[in-house]
């Protein structure tokens, strides 16, 4: 007969093995992100994110999920100038990339209020201005769907040794931030040091130009600035905070992956780089903006765009 001792420390000898603290591959130099700390990082709810990632059963009618705005070959931007939602509603902003989006102060263009990607979940799935993936007023319905799946309530348990397993909302929101958060990319050519001469120059020309608000690893310093003409159907950061002065503002975007963002500006308003660049009115002259380009070019991360750990996962549960 095992005794209840023997059971206790089986059962905290499994719960460890499911919740082993994450191990981040990071370059040296590169600290660790902060993580909520009732959402510590595990593979097992890295796993769980992953799968909820790339199911349409989390927006209303079965038609989009994250994947279907976030798109790997985009560096998990879409390409698209807007995109609209599950019933048809024009989008209102571009959708940015989510390269190193764990170390991002504040996660929309707009709102500084929205500072843990647990938040940000609710924006695409629950919001309504504009609407995407339409679960307003059907918050029930998604905790119902995944657990009439065996495979879901398998990878819920090993995810939330701590929750019982329980599927709801928040798990749900919890296990896509992890996700999100494992999406590291420090693997450019910019960051190995193997800049061709042209982006060599852009470099230089971009830390006199434009590092004064493209600053840090990730190019940001996540402030608010107005760059194009004030739309009054968009009105940026003022729509959070009603001041007058912040008409127009939007959140310096990060510039990891750039060049396969596009189209680029908070509207998708600028079809290239070269556009984009110009907008900004630094006073660049031709063959400086070229040499800028080429620097940007050089922030692309093939790798990240192409790991395997970031796409569908075909069989999330193994055969049978």
């Amino acid at each position: 007969m095992i005794g209840r001792a023997a059971l206790t420390f089986a059962a905290l000898t499994l719960t460890a093995a499911v919740a082993a603290p994450w191990q981040w591959e990071l370059p040296t130099g590169v600290t660790a992100p902060i993580v909520r700390p009732d959402n510590p990082m595990s593979a097992a709810k890295v796993a769980l994110g992953r799968r909820l990632f790339y199911d349409a059963d989390l927006s209303i009618d079965g038609t989009m999920s994250c994947a279907s705005c976030h798109e790997q070959k985009h560096a998990f931007a879409d390409g698209n100038t807007t995109r609209p939602g599950v019933h048809g509603n024009a989008g209102r902003r571009n959708v940015p990339g989510l390269a190193n989006v764990a170390w991002l102060p504040v996660l929309t263009s707009a709102d500084p209020r929205v500072t843990t990607l647990e938040a940000q979940v609710a924006i695409p799935i629950f919001g309504l201005t504009p609407v995407e993936m339409g679960m307003h007023g059907s918050e029930r319905e998604i905790p119902r769907r995944l657990s009439r799946d065996a495979c879901y309530r398998r990878q819920f348990r090993d995810a939330f040794p701590d929750r019982n397993g329980r599927i709801d909302i928040s798990s749900v929101a919890m296990a896509l931030a992890s996700f999100e958060r494992s999406m590291v990319s420090f693997d450019t050519p910019a960051d190995r040091g193997a800049l061709l001469p042209e982006a060599v120059n852009g470099k230089a020309v971009f830390a006199r130009a434009c590092a004064s608000c493209h600053s840090g690893p990730n190019l940001t310093d996540g402030r608010f600035y107005a760059i194009l003409p004030v739309n009054p159907v968009d009105r940026g950061l003022a729509e959070a905070t009603e001041r007058t002065a912040d008409e127009g503002r939007f959140r310096t975007p990060p510039l990891r992956n750039v060049a396969v963002t596009g189209p680029w500006f908070h509207d998708g308003s600028a079809r290239t780089l070269r556009e984009a660049i110009d907008r900004h009115r630094a006073a660049l002259d031709a063959g400086e903006t070229t040499q800028v380009l080429a620097y940007l070019e050089a922030l692309t991360d093939r790798s990240f765009i192409e790991n395997r750990n970031f796409a569908y996962p075909d069989n999330p549960c193994g055969k049978g």
